[in-house]
């Protein structure tokens, strides 16, 4: 089912699901201008609308440089929109945003600490005791699959391992907002899998609301509750889409063979392909 894209649209299945602690993001009216090094102002987002709700795990798919990356960075508190607001829990968003976790397709581990210190670094930033500290990041490593590797580098990890240290670190705090920008872009399509399958079955347990930013259109239909499609720069948004597959939705590669999803990437695509071909067309005009 298409929604219009400012409707608000509530999370599917049991909406007490959602956990106490996640918090709504009402974006309106988002604009975000920048100047070129050249000193030519360009905008990278237009009017963009959209609420997500608490718990809901929305997805945001469109053309390379469409801005799906610079929304996210509004929703954060790093950047300040140039009209519009940003708002979460119903504040406005004036710096960075509390109760935020994050991650990223790089790894944003530090290389000189152990797996068992990376984890550690937001509740020990929050004031616990080193002690609890220990035994919580202990905790998460094994819900991530990574028990006995506590004393490891990133440097000797796996990608897949370390994608998973990150989603410990970006876990461990029960963050009310999880922004994640293409977190997976960079694994092989096996692991991919592996991480997309983990993470839902940990959002099942946390229930944060979360954002989160892909190229992947079938990545965006199997995790989320909405998916978004942006328009080429600058970019706005087209369409909403309801994802109504059934929670909980267990092994992602199953879930891409069942005829629901089959038809909602169909009707996405659609619309995402006029995208996408208008923005190769802009880039090979300008080439």
């Amino acid at each position: 089912m298409v929604q219009r894209a400012d409707q608000r649209v509530r999370a599917v299945g049991d909406p007490g699901a959602a956990s106490a602690g996640a918090a709504q993001i009402e974006i309106t009216g988002l604009t975000k201008r920048f100047v070129t090094r050249k000193g030519v102002p360009f905008t990278a987002v237009s009017d963009v609308t959209f609420t997500v709700e608490p718990g809901q795990f929305c997805a945001i798919v469109g053309p390379t440089g469409c801005g799906k990356s610079t929304t996210l960075g509004q929703v954060s508190g790093l950047e300040r929109p140039s009209a519009g607001s940003v708002r979460v829990g119903g504040r406005e968003v004036n710096g960075v945003t509390r109760g935020v976790g994050f991650m990223f397709q790089a790894d944003a581990l530090f290389p000189w600490k152990t797996v068992l210190a990376n984890v550690m670094v937001g509740p020990t930033l929050h004031g616990m005791a080193r002690k609890d500290a220990v035994e919580l990041a202990r905790n998460w490593l094994r819900r991530v699959g990574l028990a006995g590797f506590e004393d490891r580098y990133p440097h000797q990890l796996s990608g897949g391992m370390r994608k998973r240290v990150a989603m410990a670190a970006a876990l461990i705090n029960e963050p009310q907002i999880l922004l994640m920008d293409e977190p997976f872009g960079a694994l092989d399509v096996q692991t991919k899998a592996i991480m997309q399958t983990e993470l839902l079955g940990l959002w099942e347990q946390l229930r944060p609301s979360v954002l989160f930013i892909t190229h992947d259109l079938d990545e965006a239909v199997a995790l989320a509750d909405r998916v978004l499609i942006m328009t080429t720069s600058p970019g706005s948004i087209k369409q909403s889409f309801d994802i109504d597959l059934p929670r909980p939705r267990g092994e992602v590669q199953e879930i891409r063979h069942e005829p629901r999803f089959l038809e909602l990437q169909g009707q996405i695509w659609a619309s995402l392909r006029e995208e996408v071909e208008r923005a190769y067309a802009q880039t090979a005009g300008a080439a």
